[in-house]
């Protein structure tokens, strides 16, 4: 029997759209092939096929989606108008993967997670697109993750409040896979985890448990020196209230 530890589902569709559409920015990636790591619905994979309102008239995203959101923006900077680019590949790491096309599956999610007034929308969209699924510890399965995206794709590992679940020894062994799957290939991680949960995040001077995530993105450069202490990343913004908030500052 598959168990639902998780009390929160939904996709985070507002802080990672502009978060992936950086990295492919960045590393000049026409493709990229997504990696949703510790959430087993694996609903962050549908960022490409929502529609994201950020005020001031601007929407990303598909407009003709069935899952509309809102996300408020703080501050004066807009969210960039990047383009997401085309998505060759969508896998879901976690010790017990749940598949949409399963009722059972679906109505363990209704019944642990209910707030959300999308949440059936976006259930019957992970119905219809369904994700490779690897199952086990995330932190030994990446290199199996990141086999499976094309190789002119980018492969991007997500990862939204999943750290925060393991212990400060298994987030740095988390960052040492990345940087040892990189040693073949570019591989980038957009994170959105709480002040101090990502290793490679600056934490802006912020406090831990201060009321706010950091959205996060590290690259890891082909090199064959490992392990590499000086891989770092940047801070691109802070979320409130899981993504309904928002601040851009890359």
């Amino acid at each position: 029997m598959v168990s639902v530890k998780l009390s929160d589902h939904t996709g985070r569709y507002a802080v990672l759209y502009p978060a992936i559409a950086e990295a492919a920015r960045r590393c000049a990636a026409e493709r990229v092939g997504l990696i949703d790591v510790g959430r087993p619905a694996g609903l962050n994979l549908n960022v490409d096929r929502v529609g994201i309102f950020y005020g001031d008239d601007q929407t990303l995203g598909d407009v003709s989606s069935p899952v509309q959101l809102e996300c408020s923006v703080v501050g004066d900077r807009r969210i960039p108008s990047v383009p997401m680019p085309d998505v060759a590949a969508r896998i879901v790491v976690d010790r017990a993967p749940l598949d949409m096309r399963n009722p059972e599956h679906r109505n363990r999610i209704r019944l642990a997670d209910d707030r959300s007034r999308h949440l059936d929308d976006e259930l019957a969209l992970a119905e219809s697109f369904p994700p490779q699924q690897i199952s086990g510890d995330p932190i030994t399965t990446l290199s199996d993750a990141v086999s499976c995206v094309p190789d002119r794709a980018l492969p991007v590992v997500i990862t939204t409040w999943s750290l925060s679940r393991f212990s400060p020894e298994r987030r740095r062994r988390f960052v040492h896979a990345l940087e040892e799957l990189s040693s073949a290939r570019r591989t980038a991680w957009v994170s959105v985890e709480g002040v101090g949960v990502a290793p490679t995040i600056p934490t802006l001077g912020d406090r831990p448990a201060s009321g706010h995530s950091i959205i996060g993105l590290t690259v890891f450069e082909p090199s064959t020196a490992l392990p590499r202490f000086d891989v770092a990343g940047d801070a691109l913004g802070r979320c409130w209230s899981r993504g309904r908030f928002m601040s851009w500052f890359a």
